[in-house]
């Protein structure tokens, strides 16, 4: 039995649970957040210490909407559950939280005042993956990171005290970046549920056909399309850089770290020459501790002086 299918048994629609109280809530979310590895870290050392529970708090909400849309096997049931999400982040915003994540992320929102928009942008995204499996141009994969990926950013913006126009800007380069590059190392494992993201006319330019993509070929044409993909991707991360000065305190190095990652996993592609149907690029937590450590070592290096008038 799944994990999720498992946890709607005890907290999902019908089920009738007892609420806990907020800080049992916060225990659930904290044991979520810290029990999944990923290429990213999500608490990472470098999250201020009175942040690390929020940051949890609103993990936990990703994890269980991404769940929601990937691990149900039915779409339609899928569907269904998410408009149930939708419904509890609502309930949250008007103070009726039954719902562990809801209970604790009720405090984080209150806290700093975080609208429900993204929130809401991240289940539109989930809901669309359930009817939409290819994207014709760049386009339309930009807008569908845009509410993905880019919700996530912002909300920490929020979290830091630092959400303002050109922030947010920078934010979104980043997030778009590191969803680009988790789209680029799993093409296969993607392809294997039925989504493609890879654009058709990104495929079209490079003359990577239909029937090469349903064979999972990596010839020429591929490794060329690949090669593109990842330039391109790694410009968005570069683009957001300005975003680790812009923030307080180790915020800066914890963002610094999560371009690095995108970086490593963009790196890690070019170094199996593109062929991400054969070999998935993993980053090794040996990688994400050296590249935490040049981040430190870049944060504590003097900043040059301010010419003289």
């Amino acid at each position: 039995m799944s994990t999720i299918i498992a946890e709607l048994e005890k907290w999902g629609p019908g089920s009738n649970p007892k609420p806990l109280d907020q800080n049992s809530a916060k225990k659930y979310t904290w044991n979520l957040a810290t029990s999944h590895y990923e290429n990213f870290p999500v608490i990472s050392w470098a999250v201020p210490k009175p942040l690390r529970q929020h940051f949890a708090n609103v993990y936990a909400f990703c994890r269980w909407a991404d769940d929601l849309g990937d691990e149900i096997p039915s779409a339609s049931d899928s569907l269904r559950l998410l408009e149930w999400w939708q419904a509890e982040l609502e309930n949250c915003y008007r103070g009726e939280c039954v719902h562990p994540v809801f209970t604790a992320l009720r405090t984080t929102i209150e806290q700093f005042s975080i609208p429900i928009t993204p929130f809401a942008n991240l289940i539109s995204a989930f809901i669309q993956d359930q009817t939409v499996t290819t994207y014709a141009t760049f386009a339309q994969l930009e807008d569908y990171c845009q509410r993905s990926a880019n919700p996530v950013g912002r909300i920490v913006l929020h979290l830091a005290n630092r959400n303002n126009t050109e922030n947010e800007a920078y934010s979104d380069s980043i997030c778009t970046g590191l969803q680009l590059a988790n789209f680029w190392q799993d093409v296969c494992r993607d392809k294997a549920i039925g989504r493609v993201y890879l654009p058709s006319e990104d495929r079209q330019r490079f003359r990577y056909s239909e029937e090469d993509l349903m064979a999972e070929q990596a010839n020429d044409a591929f490794r060329e399309l690949m090669s593109f993909e990842v330039d391109r991707t790694r410009k968005y991360l570069l683009d957001g850089k300005p975003l680790v000065a812009a923030m307080p305190g180790r915020l800066k190095v914890d963002i610094d770290l999560m371009i690095r990652g995108g970086l490593l996993v963009l790196n890690g592609i070019e170094k199996i020459n593109y062929n991400v149907w054969k070999e998935r690029p993993v980053v090794r937590k040996s990688q994400l501790f050296t590249a935490g450590l040049l981040s430190l070592f870049n944060l504590a290096l003097p900043r040059p002086a301010k010419p003289l008038a």
